[in-house]
């Protein structure tokens, strides 16, 4: 028989595309893995002591993640004014800072992270300001 008949011609299919996709999806899963875990940890405030307050007293907040490697300021806000508070003391797990002037009523507490993505984060706590 010649070489190109019929009975020596094997048919061959190539699954190119579909080993190209799940290869990239295995790379888009790999990429974002690795983005997900170099995020830092985000502030997390769960707790305040006193609740209640004047201006100049120093407020207790505990959480995770409170370090000066990922908050770099706190304020206190009624959604409208947000007022720079000075802090006093700062580690992972808890910050201390003053009451500032100008702060009535009650306010919630936020954070503004550090980095070059930095964010404002509005914390689930809330502080009374006595007059």
């Amino acid at each position: 028989m010649p070489l190109n008949s019929a009975a020596d011609r094997h048919n061959i299919y190539v699954e190119g595309p579909d080993i190209q996709m799940k290869l990239s999806f295995v790379i888009a899963l790999l990429i974002a893995a690795f983005a997900a875990w170099g995020q830092p940890a985000m502030p997390r405030m769960v707790s305040v002591e006193p609740q209640n307050g004047k201006i100049g007293d120093v407020i207790a907040v505990s959480g995770e993640n409170l370090d000066k490697g990922s908050v770099a300021k706190v304020y206190l806000t009624d959604d409208k004014t947000d007022l720079e508070c000075a802090i006093v003391e700062q580690t992972d797990t808890a910050i201390k800072f003053k009451i500032p002037a100008k702060a009535t009523g009650r306010l919630s507490l936020m954070v503004l992270t550090t980095g070059k993505d930095a964010k404002y984060i509005e914390q689930p706590v809330k502080v009374q300001i006595d007059q």
